[in-house]
């Protein structure tokens, strides 16, 4: 029976208390299981869930989504939740072929619990009602039921559960109210179904960007790259290939690939040309490069970098052509000077190359350095006849015979006198980080718009729309403010404001940003990221479409409970250098835990927001593929994942730099952590990647058995129709495992392994041995049933999952694919003996290597407290 409120109430103080302390009892109420189905029902019992620890998260440990087009069956979700139409359709088919079974007042007793039961995994809060938010726990394989939802359900369809569940020995609970709803219910009555969907607290706003009491964003962060040097600049080459480029302040540049290796050469090498320093905060190095819109077809890229020339510092910007030996190399010998500016002080050096949608190269140049702009009457940013403290417009096309570049016929200060033709906009005193618009997905609004952060010099930093003719008014003004009365009272000055200054005591150095336009994020769109290198602030701005007006709110790092999802960390290293677009428009920003430019403290981190996605297959692409020389270093993520957070985590020091010469200190300052933008202590700590599952497919239901009792309305045979004469759903193997494990001596055919970096031989990457060479096997099709083959060839009687998509290592240069479209019942000796596309013939990549996680009863000492 159903204890007493109060005692039930005590009974969850208890259990809460026990899941505190790590003390998780499991108990099970079928008596005299053998211990191979006691196992297969502990896949199926979830672990007790504190209150509050809950957030939306569907089965595929992704955010929850707005469904493309409107479900027909589980229309309660489909404004926002975890199914397409795709799944909605499996859900109703799978609902019509259960209730085949039942007579009309049959259906009409039972078909509600069992729908709704049914279209619990389009909740958005899925994950938690099946206890799947966490990847190292079993699965649940019905959503946690309340406490009398689930009395209702037991006194009026008790006898569907074996149905739902296909296991013959829920037969044995379905007549015990107390065993049934122990396995059912969940103990957490804000998160369980029905309640769950009437709490407002959990409902409220829900889809939308997450934010605190006082306005702070909450996002999370993916981290991308790492042991860098004061990475300034990360482009791509828009080419459909989706790599990236990321440029080191000492002089390199280095491709990456879409999964995150990196090519041991380097793209770019002007180490022995570059003027820089390992002294911390020192401005002068590499400092951008932007490659031609039309790179496939041009195949040059611009660099701007720092230069001695007969003890002269200069601002040089040079052309390179792309090697024909290597796609991934610019040929260093092709190196063609287009403009050199003299720096009269070493900072304030600008650094900004990007193409505009006009394809004419920008560059925004720094005031000259030093402080206040002294040079001249008025400075050299109000200085026409300079170039420094400017925007600059030129056209690089059709250069390869005369002059190094032209200037564009529009350009607004052609023919004016004493005026360089170069100039595109005046008035700056040292952009750092500017980048355009690409404009709404769909309505196409605010595309080419120029963003730029202005750093400022004592009291404010500016964001600024870049205007063409436009003076943004520095040395007169600094943000809105005056700092040269004498200048800022000139009537002519006709300066244009910023659209967004913020005070010093928010940041000293502003790091301009991007308009979010991706794909994988819909609730950013519009939403322009930016930073600040000395506070460690990520900020935002969104313009009001009526107003044309700028609101401000600044991000913050998400809890550990909003950031709970593979890969997603939520802490980075302070100094912000810099922000980058990848190919398909996702967001970047770059960072370091140490500012100096020898210091391998730089890491590249993607934006995330876990509160919204777009529908799964919207954001998917297949990038060209591209030939490599030399190796690919495979990316290893340092930080730990939130999911792999323990109580007390360990830490180690910050990155530190090399000695130097110099007498400078350079001490490491300390990343920005969870929850806040200000500064605190916080930790830098190294996980291992964390274990993703995935929902096993349920199979159709078998007939009930005849031994056990069941109300008149529940027929004993379906009724004939075109759904359940298409075939009887197939028998479980029941094959006993090999314990053998690998043979000595040469391989057999058909053997496999299980390859992983961690030296795991109960998970890792999946190699068969045919016709005498190892190789991986793809993962298309490649299901359970296959795991289970490959589980019992090493010796093991479980397969755990199955991780698609290269998530447990993907094979390098050298393993060929040699298995694909591999379909199995679950009982072949070996994959060759299942169904598979001819040996060594695939259509897929290394990027679909699959990999297994097998496991032994013994692995869990939980079940001898199950019996």
């Amino acid at each position: 029976m159903l204890l007493p409120k109060n005692e039930r109430k005590e009974r969850g103080k208890e259990e809460k208390a026990e899941e505190e302390t790590g003390k998780i009892v499991f108990s099970c109420a079928m008596s005299g299981m053998t211990l191979w189905r006691a196992y297969c029902l502990l896949l199926l019992v979830s672990l007790i869930a504190l209150q509050g620890n809950a957030h939306p998260q569907c089965l595929d440990y992704k955010p929850p989504f707005q469904p493309p087009a409107p479900l027909v069956f589980c229309k309660e979700y489909a404004k926002f939740g975890c199914c397409d139409l795709d799944r909605d359709n499996q859900i109703s088919r799978r609902f019509y072929q259960i209730m085949d079974y039942f007579d009309h007042s049959g259906y009409m007793a039972c078909g509600k619990y069992i729908r709704s039961i049914l279209c619990q995994e389009c909740s958005p809060y899925s994950a938690h009602l099946y206890d799947a938010e966490d990847a190292n726990t079993p699965m649940r394989e019905l959503p946690g039921l309340c406490g009398n939802y689930c009395s209702d359900y037991w006194f009026h369809c008790r006898y569907t559960l074996s149905l739902l569940t296909n296991i013959n020995e829920m037969h044995a609970i379905e007549k015990d109210q107390t065993k049934f709803c122990k396995y059912l219910e969940l103990k957490d009555p804000e998160y369980c179904y029905p309640n769950v969907l009437s709490n407002d607290e959990l409902n409220a706003n829900l889809g939308d960007v997450q934010a605190d009491p006082q306005g702070c964003i909450h996002l999370c962060l993916e981290e991308v790259a790492n042991s860098l040097r004061n990475p300034v600049a990360m482009v791509h080459a828009n080419d459909g290939t989706h790599r990236f480029f990321v440029a080191e302040q000492l002089g390199y540049v280095w491709t990456y690939l879409p999964n995150g290796s990196r090519i041991d050469r380097p793209f770019l090498n002007l180490t022995k040309a570059v003027l820089t320093s390992p002294w911390a905060g020192d401005e002068r190095g590499f400092l951008c490069i932007a490659l031609h819109p039309r790179f496939t077809e041009v195949k040059k890229a611009y660099v701007y970098y720092s230069v001695s020339v007969k003890k002269q510092e200069k601002i040089r910007i040079s052309e390179f052509t792309l090697s024909d030996a290597d796609m991934n190399m610019l040929d260093h010998s092709s190196e063609r000077t287009l403009l050199e500016v003299h720096e009269p002080a070493s900072n304030h050096n600008g650094g900004q190359l990007l193409f505009g949608l006009d394809d004419y190269l920008y560059i925004f140049i720094g005031d000259g350095g030093k402080a206040g702009d002294p040079f001249g009457k008025f400075g050299n940013s109000q200085n026409k006849s300079t170039l420094l403290g400017k925007v600059l417009r030129i056209d690089v096309d059709n250069n390869d015979y005369g002059a190094p570049y032209s200037i564009p016929p529009d350009n607004p200060f052609v023919g004016e006198k004493d005026t360089k033709p170069e100039i595109y906009a005046y008035g700056v005193r040292n952009m750092w980080r500017c980048s355009i618009d690409r404009g709404d997905p769909i309505s196409g609004q605010g595309q080419g718009r120029m963003f730029c952060g202005d750093v400022g010099q004592n009291k404010y930093e500016e964001v600024d729309l870049i205007e063409k003719g436009g003076n943004f008014g520095w040395r007169a003004k600094e943000g809105f403010s005056c700092y040269d009365n004498k200048l800022c009272s000139n009537s002519s000055l006709n300066d244009i404001p910023p659209i967004f200054a913020y005070p010093h005591k928010i940041g000293k150095s502003v790091t301009g940003g991007y308009i979010y336009r991706g794909c994988q994020m819909p609730n950013l769109n519009g939403l322009y990221i930016f930073g600040d290198f000395m506070s460690g602030r990520l900020m935002s701005l969104r313009e009001n479409p009526d107003t044309g007006k700028w609101t401000y709110k600044e991000i913050c790092m998400g809890s550990d409970k909003t950031c709970s999802f593979p890969k997603l960390i939520n802490s980075y290293y302070k100094y912000i250098i810099s922000f980058g677009e990848d190919e398909a428009g996702e967001l970047y920003f770059l960072a370091t835990g140490a500012a100096s430019a020898t210091a391998r403290a730089g890491v590249i981190y993607k934006i995330v927001d876990p509160s919204r996605r777009a529908p799964p297959g919207k954001c998917s692409y297949k990038p060209t593929p591209i030939n490599i020389k030399g190796k690919l270093i495979h990316f290893n993520p340092k930080e730990e994942f939130v999911i792999n957070k323990k109580t007390a985590p360990p830490t180690t020091a910050l990155p530190k730099s090399k000695p130097t010469k110099s007498s400078t200190t350079m001490t490491p300052r300390p990343r920005v952590p969870q929850t806040t933008c200000r500064v605190p202590p916080a930790t830098t700590v190294r996980a291992s990647t964390p274990q993703r599952r995935t929902l096993h497919s349920t199979p159709r239901p078998r007939p009930p058995s005849l031994t056990t009792p069941r109300p008149e309305y529940w027929m004993l045979t379906p009724k004939p129709t075109a759904k359940t004469q298409r075939g009887r759903p197939g028998k479980r193997g029941r094959g006993k495992p090999r314990g053998k494990g690998n043979r000595k001596g040469k391989s057999r055919a058909g053997t496999v392994r299980l390859v992983s970096a961690d030296g795991r031989k109960d998970r890792g990457r999946v190699e068969i041995f045919v016709r005498g060479e190892w190789g991986t096997v793809c993962d298309d099709l490649f299901n359970m049933k296959a795991a289970a083959v490959v589980c019992k060839q090493l010796g093991y009687p479980l397969a755990i999952r199955v991780a698609k998509r290269s998530e447990l290592g993907a094979g390098g240069i050298g393993i060929s694919i040699l298995l694909d479209d591999v379909e199995c019942e679950g009982t072949e000796r070996t994959l060759l003996h299942c169904k598979h596309a001819k040996i060594g013939k695939n259509n897929c990549s290394h990027e679909e290597d699959v990999g297994v996680f097998c496991g032994h009863y013994e692995n869990t000492m939980v079940l001898k407290r199950m019996i």
